[in-house]
């Protein structure tokens, strides 16, 4: 059984034990947000080549994403179980799962770094490069290879910490590295004339201060299941157990490179470089309001899966529903502040009038249906942290490989151009969005109410 005072999330208002789980997080996923984009305003700034600059990280984007989906794939993935066990009262397993968790995070880390720092050539190529757009993907992407290990330990990790009742430590992992790239940033792009470089090494030196301070507190005495050597082995019956939940979060991270890949081609046959820095924008905008709802989501989880572990399934519901409300809410103001204040969006990563005159359009049709996400997201995280598999694949593949990367290719040739790159993100919001939560609403979420009730006939039955 969970001890007294370690973090019982069967306890109190479900609400409120998501909203202590979810604010660290969103301030951490707002620091991160300054992390993984500060790059590209700094660079946005240079006096020159920044258009290039810009276009060079964003055709890095799709490796970088590729070593997210094996840090979800591997460390998201366990944490449901992780919390499952936990609910249960089962420490000993809980501590094995995160032992193997680790195990996995290192050897596909180690396999990957080595991957792409021998064929980034052809793989920057692949991804849309151009001669002249190469020389600065190479540069960014070749640095930024080495810190491969340290990003996945801390993404893939830290919501081992969150998973514990720990958001506060969590919320530190991410500003400590944000911070850390923050400060070095100008420092190696404009002091010490580094330019692409520079944004590349103070991104690395970030995670590796992140890094330090998961596995200092996931191996310390202030962790309820601490992270130990007896555990740190990869076992075959486990690691099948985390890969089949980790898979959707990997398809979801794992398509959206496949979309960019798919993008930065079109765009560039159909628009060139300055299509790819504007695509390179419109991502970073994405990011601005996607993290907080993501923050939500993840505070969200742990508390589901240990109810539904420890078979309070009112309070799973509950969880559930809030989650819906909260995303919902979050997501349609986003999408309003977009469609008033686009300009004032692109001018925060270029100043150059031609992209502007282009991507501001390009923005508004990028964002629009954006609250559908929020159903994306209700439907995704609920399979994910009941443990359907089957479903969170399925919905991790409709929405990116099924709908987005079909539309890319086919609405540039049949008479939209460039624009139909950025209208295919909404149109699959809305279809995507509305499978997976009425999808959700009538299989976990009817299953749940089915099981409560006769809970309650049961516990009725035996007074």
């Amino acid at each position: 059984m969970i001890k007294k005072g370690q973090n019982d999330f069967s306890k109190g208002s479900v609400g409120g034990c998501i909203i202590r789980q979810a604010i660290p997080l969103i301030i951490a996923q707002l620091v991160q947000l300054l992390y993984n984009v500060v790059d590209r305003i700094y660079l946005g700034h240079m006096e020159e080549g920044s258009g290039l600059a810009l276009t060079g990280v964003g055709l890095s984007f799709p490796m970088i994403t590729l070593i997210m989906a094996f840090s979800a794939l591997f460390g998201m993935g366990g944490v449901p179980l992780f919390s499952m066990a936990r609910g249960d009262g089962d420490e000993e397993k809980a501590g094995k799962i995160l032992g193997n968790s680790f195990a996995l995070l290192m050897v596909s880390g180690v396999i990957l770094m080595t991957l792409g720092y021998l064929f980034r050539r052809p793989i920057l190529f692949a991804f849309g490069a151009s001669e002249s757009s190469y020389v600065y993907a190479n540069e960014y992407l070749k640095l930024y290879l080495l810190g491969t290990l340290c990003s996945m330990i801390t993404t893939g990790l830290n919501g081992y910490i969150n998973a514990q009742g720990f958001p506060k430590i969590g919320m530190i992992s991410t500003i400590i590295g944000a911070v850390v790239n923050i400060v070095l940033d100008p420092l190696f792009i404009f002091g010490f004339s580094m330019g692409v470089k520079g944004a590349a090494l103070a991104t690395v030196i970030g995670q590796l201060m992140s890094a330090l301070w998961v596995m200092r507190f996931l191996t310390g005495k202030k962790a309820v299941i601490p992270l130990t050597m007896e555990h740190i082995r990869i076992e075959k019956k486990m690691t099948k157990e985390i890969v089949q939940l980790g898979t959707s979060n990997f398809i979801m991270q794992g398509s959206n490179g496949m979309v960019q890949i798919v993008c930065n081609s079109t765009l560039q046959t159909f628009g060139g470089d300055l299509y790819l820095s504007i695509m390179t924008v419109v991502s970073s905008v994405r990011e601005i309001f996607h993290l907080p709802v993501s923050g939500i989501i993840q505070g969200a989880q742990p508390v589901i899966s240990f109810n539904y572990g420890a078979k309070n399934y009112e309070r799973t519901r509950k969880g559930i529903r809030f989650n819906t409300l909260i995303g919902s809410g979050y997501t349609l103001m986003a999408w309003i502040f977009v469609l008033l204040f686009p300009s004032f969006l692109f001018r925060i990563f270029s100043n150059d009038t031609a992209m502007m005159e282009a991507g501001v359009p390009a923005l508004k049709v990028y964002f629009f249906g954006f609250v559908f996400m929020a159903l994306q997201f209700s439907g995704q995280s609920a399979f994910q942290a009941l443990g359907d598999a089957k479903h969170a694949i399925f919905f991790s593949l409709l929405r990116k490989v099924f709908i987005v990367v079909p539309l890319t290719l086919l609405l540039p040739k049949v008479g939209f151009g460039v624009m139909g790159v950025f209208m295919a993100e909404p149109i699959s919001n809305v279809i995507g969005g509305l499978a997976s939560y009425l999808t959700m609403r009538k299989t976990v979420y009817r299953q749940l109410k089915e099981k409560e009730l006769g809970e309650k006939k049961e516990n009725v039955s035996n007074l």
